[in-house]
């Protein structure tokens, strides 16, 4: 599934319009339970980080999440970088139109090639090292960037069947991936590898969320994969299924996991 084409669709979409985009960055928060995941940890762990913090997002896309945490942490200054330039272009067309250039920045980068020292407080990674084959090299430039006592927060698919692998050939519905998941035991080893000392990592999409993500996120890009005639029919389908997989995302969030298809990772460089 070439999940990317669907990003470029959406993107052109949203450069239209800032009331567009603006929905389109509420309307992910409520879909994507690493989301979910990702404000609850910021949330909890804001207490801990300077008012002034300086935050990398590392891998920033169409900028939803930078969107968030600028709109709820005044003070902080935040970095977006992504391999994508007409992201980044979009991204810092977005944020000066809504008064953020003060603070918020968009450069284009490769992360294994990410060459900072001692420069942020808060590393965020969503859904961004499964698609990096030298992630390594990632984490210890993720490491050499945060300054002491900084905090990197992932979000991942999991080798407990994410990216929704088939196990006959093993091929993962999301091709851009270069791989399906971690274990917990194998991204730990390597954040030690990199560097970090205090690592703490949870499952995520437990069965509430993985049912969840299935109904409103898989099946609707399978279905318009074979037929763009069905994103008109897309505000139809979710009426219907859109409750069910909010209310199955709160339960999954809410929840300690013994296994799920996604990880959720803590690292602090001591």
């Amino acid at each position: 599934m070439k999940y990317e084409h669907f990003k470029n669709i959406f993107e052109k979409t949203l450069n239209k319009s800032l009331i567009i985009r603006k929905l389109f960055y509420s309307l992910l928060n409520i879909l994507f339970l690493r989301i979910w995941y990702l404000h609850r940890y910021l949330k909890i762990i804001r207490k801990n980080l300077p008012e002034d913090a300086r935050v990398l997002d590392a891998g920033s896309g169409m900028g939803q999440n930078t969107w968030w945490i600028a709109r709820h942490n005044n003070g902080w200054k935040i970095k977006g970088v992504d391999i994508i330039t007409d992201q980044i272009e979009n991204c810092t067309r977005f944020f000066i139109r809504n008064g953020y250039s003060s603070r918020v920045s968009f450069e284009t980068a490769d992360l294994e090639n990410l060459n900072e020292e001692n420069n942020y407080d808060l590393i965020i990674s969503v859904d961004v090292m499964e698609h990096i084959e030298n992630d390594l090299r990632v984490f210890k430039n993720f490491f050499n960037a945060l300054r002491s006592g900084g905090i990197l927060l992932v979000t991942t698919p999991s080798d407990k069947g994410g990216s929704d692998t088939d196990p006959d050939n093993h091929q993962s519905f999301i091709d851009e991936h270069v791989r399906s998941g971690y274990s917990p035991e194998e991204i730990s080893e390597k954040l030690k590898q990199a560097g970090f000392g205090s690592i703490d990592i949870h499952y995520t999409y437990g069965k509430p969320g993985h049912i969840a993500w299935v109904i409103s996120i898989k099946l609707p890009v399978m279905m318009i994969n074979r037929s763009l005639f069905f994103l008109l029919l897309l505000p139809f389908y979710y009426l219907f299924t859109l409750p069910a997989a909010l209310v199955l995302n709160a339960i999954d969030v809410r929840k300690t996991h013994k296994s799920g298809t996604g990880l959720f990772v803590i690292a602090v460089k001591n």
